[in-house]
C-alpha cells in the first residue's frame, strides 16, 4: 500500500493500483456469527472499527464505487481521457449554450455526486477545482524553491505545525512515519509562506494529510490545498481570529432553523450551540469526523459545486439523527449521538442523497448573502473579546 510523497515508484503507486481494486472486506465465519466489533482498513490505510453490518454497509457501497468506475472509464473510451472538462459548468454557460454542452455539465454533476473513482480522483479534483490552472500561472519549480527557500525558516507557524505533526491521524501506517511528517510539514509550512495572512491553522494539518494521501504527488497537494483555502472556501475561515468560521457557524445556526426547525428548536430548548460540533466540520471538512472514504466523496462535491456543499452535508447529519436527537435530554447525549453516527456514516450514498434531496437546493448566492448578514455581528463579537482581553492584561 503506498502513500503520499515525492510521486517516485513505491507504496503510492502501489496504493493506485490497491484502490482500483477496491477490495472486498471479509471478516471471519466467527465474527459474522457473533456481530463482533471487526477491525480492518479502508482504502486509504485508516484503521476503521465497525460491527459485521458496518462491513456489510462498506461492501456494498465499494460494489457501487467498481459498477461508477465502469460508467467513468466508458466515458473516457467514448469521449477522450478529460471529457469532463467539456462538461464544467462554470465554463460551459459562459462559453456555449449548445445543448449537448449543457447536458454534458448536467451528467458531469450527477456523475461528481455518485462519486469518482479513487483510482480517477487526483486526476479530475486537480482539473476540476482550479488547482492546475492555478499551478500554470506560476514557474514550474515554484514548489521546490518554496519549500527549500523556508526550510530553516522558525516562526509561530512552524513551531505550531512542528507540535501537529505526530497528532494528525497517529497511528496511520504513512501519515505516522518520519517519511509522512516530512511530507505534511513541507506542504503546511510552504503554504504557511505562500498566504502570511492564513499562516497555519489546527485543522489544515488534518486536511493537508488527506490530500497528501489522494494526490499523485506532494506537490499537487500543495495545490489543491492552496485552491481550497483561495477559491473554493469562505475568506477568513483560517485566519487567526477564525471570523470566517464563527460566520459559518452562525449561517449554519439559520439553516437549521429553517431546514430542520424541530431539531432547532429542540436543540435550543437544551441550550445547545451547534459550535460544539460543527466547528472541527467546518475547519477539518469532516475529515476528523467521518470515514475517510466518506470525507473523499464530500470532498468530490466540495472541490466541483463549492463550500456550500458543507452546509448541506451538516444539515444531512442532524437530519439523519432527527429521531434520536429529539428524545435528547442532556447536552452530552447530543454530542454523543452525532459522534457515534458520523464515525459510522460508511454509505457516503445514504449521507448525501439526504444532503440533496432531503435538505433541498441551497444557491452559493443565497449562502453568500447569509454570510454578509452574520458578518457584522460576528466582527463586533470579536472586536469586543479583544476589548475585554486589553482591559484584563491593563489591570494586571
Amino acid at each position: 500500500m503506498m502513500y503520499g510523497g515525492s510521486g517516485t515508484q513505491s507504496r503510492r503507486d502501489l496504493a493506485i493500483e490497491y484502490q482500483a481494486q477496491i477490495p472486498t472486506l471479509r471478516p471471519s465465519i466467527h465474527a459474522r456469527r457473533a456481530n463482533m466489533t471487526v477491525k480492518f482498513q479502508d482504502l486509504y490505510g485508516f484503521t476503521v472499527e465497525g460491527n459485521v453490518d458496518d462491513v456489510n454497509v462498506l461492501n456494498e457501497v465499494r460494489e457501487k464505487v467498481r459498477q461508477q468506475g465502469k460508467v467513468w472509464w466508458a466515458l473516457e473510451a467514448e469521449k477522450g481521457a478529460n471529457w469532463y472538462l467539456e462538461g464544467h459548468i462554470s465554463t460551459t454557460l459562459k462559453s456555449s449554450l449548445k445543448i449537448s454542452s449543457l447536458v454534458n455539465a448536467i451528467t458531469l454533476k450527477k456523475l461528481i455526486r455518485g462519486g469518482i473513482p479513487p483510482n480517477l480522483r487526483p486526476r479530475v479534483w486537480f482539473s476540476l477545482s482550479g488547482a492546475a490552472k492555478k499551478k500554470s500561472t506560476v514557474p514550474e519549480s515554484y514548489y521546490n524553491d518554496l519549500t527549500s527557500a523556508v526550510e530553516d525558516k522558525v516562526t509561530s507557524a512552524t513551531k505550531q505545525i512542528d507540535h501537529d505533526l505526530p497528532r494528525t491521524f497517529p497511528g496511520h501506517p504513512w501519515l505516522d512515519t518520519p517519511e509522512g511528517h516530512a511530507a505534511l510539514r513541507r506542504v503546511l509550512v510552504g503554504y504557511s509562506f505562500r498566504d502570511s495572512d492564513v499562516g497555519y491553522c489546527q485543522g489544515l494539518n488534518y486536511v493537508a494529510a488527506l490530500l497528501l494521501l489522494v494526490m499523485k504527488t506532494e506537490e499537487e497537494a500543495f495545490w489543491m490545498l492552496a485552491v481550497l483555502l483561495e477559491n473554493v472556501l469562505v475568506n477568513d475561515c483560517y485566519t487567526n481570529n477564525l471570523s470566517g468560521c464563527h460566520v459559518e457557524q452562525r449561517v449554519f445556526k439559520d439553516l437549521l432553523t429553517k431546514k430542520c426547525p424541530r431539531i432547532a428548536a429542540h436543540l435550543e430548548a437544551l441550550d445547545f450551540d451547534v459550535s460544539l460540533v460543527c466547528t472541527e466540520w467546518f475547519l477539518c471538512l469532516f475529515s476528523k469526523s467521518l470515514p475517510s472514504e466518506t470525507t473523499l466523496r464530500v470532498w468530490d462535491v466540495l472541490f466541483y459545486e463549492g463550500a456550500k456543499v458543507l452546509f448541506n452535508v451538516a444539515l444531512a447529519i442532524f437530519k439523519i439523527n432527527e429521531e434520536k436527537l429529539l428524545m435528547a435530554h442532556q447536552v452530552g447525549d447530543v454530542i454523543n449521538i452525532i459522534q457515534r453516527s458520523t464515525h459510522h456514516l460508511f454509505d457516503p450514498d445514504e449521507l448525501l442523497t439526504v444532503a440533496f434531496d432531503q435538505i433541498g437546493f441551497m444557491t452559493t448566492t443565497t449562502i453568500s448573502k447569509q454570510r454578509k448578514k452574520q458578518e457584522p455581528a460576528v466582527m463586533a463579537e470579536l472586536d469586543q473579546r479583544i476589548r475585554r482581553l486589553n482591559s484584563n492584561s491593563n489591570d494586571k
